[in-house]
């Protein structure tokens, strides 16, 4: 019998003795998804109200796995954990009215509805276990490999669960997710170091003559920042190839996901505004660009509303 209590994990995340309705499971997941995350809570308002709770649902799945992860000091419990957590993921799919943790108990009407596939989730559980083990890449393409379960899976949960499931849409999404993947590996620099991750490719690193002293000591030399315009410009250019998605999809849809990628070009900006100088501080979007984000993202939601223009989903 599966063992689904998550003992050893943080607290808040512990499975309840009794299983939850339906309508408590939701709240559970609305409420992690709107007080975690303040991007995700901003970008699904501007989502049609019936597919929130499916985005809702698979955010709490990303996020405790996540936390299993990464909140968990010992390597060996965590992965445990995220094994459990697999697990359970199994059951809801299998056995589902045993089910009693609130992400699955919600996550059941997302699979019953949109009928989603397992290994979308199972691929992120696979990224969160490869943390556990993998702290260093030797180069771009490995960490390509890494985000074709970190990233993309979550790309393609958006599109499946808002009716697009073709294979050509599904490239385009992958090229966006992995591009924000890289912008937030190459903003956090400093940080995923003190906890013992490096994320910034070997290859690229030799190439350019920076080191993990340099890292270590946060040493900016030229080599560094050549390197880092190498890398920015890299993720720049996927960005701008996959938001081709965005004139596939109906507009409502669109609106969410060019504020996603334009908030990655934003980060990529705050990394050349400080002189690509990702040692020094972390790179932010400022308050007046998320402002002017927000408003465009604003403009095109009620430019939705009145749109009724959808293009064909594909299976």
């Amino acid at each position: 019998m599966l063992r689904d209590d998550l003992a050893g994990g943080p607290a808040e995340y512990l499975t309840p003795a009794v299983r939850p309705s339906l309508v408590e499971a939701q709240q559970w997941c609305k409420t992690l998804a709107t007080t975690h995350y303040e991007n995700f809570h901003v970008a699904t308002w501007f989502l049609p109200k019936r597919v929130r709770p499916y985005f809702q649902s698979i955010y709490a799945f990303s996020r405790v796995a996540d936390d299993l992860g990464d909140e968990v000091a010992d390597p060996v419990l965590a992965a445990n954990l995220l094994t459990t957590w697999q697990g359970m993921l199994d059951e809801c799919y299998d056995e589902p009215a045993r089910s009693r943790h609130p992400v699955f108990v919600a996550l059941q009407q997302t699979i019953a509805e949109t009928g989603v596939p397992r290994q979308l989730f199972s691929d992120l559980i696979h990224a969160f276990q490869m943390d556990q083990t993998v702290t260093r890449y030797e180069s771009l393409e490995q960490l390509i490999g890494y985000s074709r379960y970190s990233a993309n899976p979550v790309g393609r949960l958006v599109l499946w669960v808002s009716g697009y499931r073709d294979e050509e849409r599904g490239l385009l999404s992958d090229k966006v997710c992995t591009a924000l993947q890289l912008v937030n590996f190459w903003q956090d620099v400093v940080e995923d170091w003190e906890r013992g991750r490096r994320y910034l490719p070997a290859d690229a690193m030799q190439r350019f003559g920076v080191t993990d002293e340099h890292i270590a000591g946060r040493v900016f030399t030229p080599g560094f920042k050549q390197m880092m315009v190498f890398l920015t410009d890299y993720a720049r250019t996927m960005l701008l190839e996959g938001g081709a998605i965005s004139g596939t999809v109906d507009r409502e849809l669109t609106v969410t996901l060019d504020l996603f990628r334009k908030g990655g070009e934003a980060a990529i900006d705050g990394i050349v505004a400080q002189g690509y100088d990702v040692l020094r501080a972390r790179p932010s979007v400022s308050k007046t660009t998320k402002m002017q984000l927000l408003g465009g993202a604003l403009v095109g939601k009620l430019g939705g509303l009145f749109s009724s223009d959808k293009p064909e989903a594909r299976p």
